[in-house]
């Protein structure tokens, strides 16, 4: 069906207008109430103890959570693609869960089985681990919330790519870690980094999972969404753009990176 020149004038300005209610004014209005009182004050705001620690923790546990989602993510979408097993359907089903449940239901289901009550709780507290209100339960959080991401950006390239390279490689005596990291890694090496992108920009997004397992503890507990969250909550309005202007020029980076990223991954074979 081929548009008419002014209907597509009209689609363009009514999907540019959406856009520009729902993501670029908001952005806009938090950056203008960010610094309409100066970049001192900004300054002062992200670079308060509890700022610091927010910012730290949120680090800390993106890079826990990251690269054990990436390692994981590669192996299961070897599994999927190349794999043939009972079960693969559910598990490839299985994957997406986190997709489909809400974080804060994902939260709830960890204090349930690690928390002082639950299923392992009262095991790990006799031996001195405690994972709900503290890190461990952050990073179990932000690992289960960022879990599909490498998986789906991987097992396509892999079913693209096929694994001829692989056989012919098996034929002239390579073994499977030297087929792994000479032909089957650089193959999909940019769909490994264009899932890391969208696992960061998760981790450090998620705001609902860590809300239930992490008890809020100022300097200890808080990530960089919490504070956002507690800030706005105690009126300290300009603390909490502060904190959400760092939050967003983070998205920002990653969105970046996901645009010098994605036309390199399309030209993979």
């Amino acid at each position: 069906m081929t548009v008419s020149r002014p209907w597509r004038i009209v689609l363009r300005v009514v999907g540019l207008s959406y856009l520009a209610l729902l993501l670029l004014i908001p952005v806009a209005v938090i950056f203008y109430r960010t610094f309409e009182n100066g970049v001192g004050a900004v300054w002062d705001s992200v670079t308060t103890p509890a700022a610091i620690a927010a910012f730290t923790l949120t680090l800390e546990v993106t890079l826990i959570a990251v690269p054990l989602n990436t390692i994981f993510g590669i192996v299961m979408a070897m599994s999927l693609a190349r794999g043939r097993f009972r079960g693969k359907s559910i598990l490839n089903a299985l994957i997406d869960l986190p997709f489909a449940i809400s974080p804060v239901v994902i939260g709830l289901a960890l204090i349930l089985v690690y928390g002082v009550n639950g299923w392992f709780g009262e095991a790990l507290a006799n031996a001195g681990i405690q994972v709900i209100f503290s890190t461990p339960g952050i990073v179990l959080a932000t690992i289960f919330v960022s879990l599909p991401f490498v998986v789906r950006e991987v097992t396509p390239v892999l079913k693209e790519v096929g694994d001829e390279q692989e056989q012919a490689a098996a034929t002239l005596g390579a073994n499977r870690w030297q087929s792994f990291w000479r032909i089957t890694l650089p193959a999909i090496r940019w769909g490994v980094a264009y899932g890391v992108v969208l696992s960061v920009a998760r981790s450090i997004g998620e705001f609902g999972a860590v809300s239930v397992v992490s008890g809020k503890i100022s300097g200890e507990t808080e990530t960089l969404t919490l504070l956002v969250e507690k800030r706005f909550a105690n009126f300290d309005l300009a603390g909490a753009y502060a904190a959400s202007a760092l939050l967003a020029v983070i998205a920002l980076l990653t969105l970046l990176a996901m645009t010098l990223i994605k036309p390199r991954r399309e030209e993979e074979p």
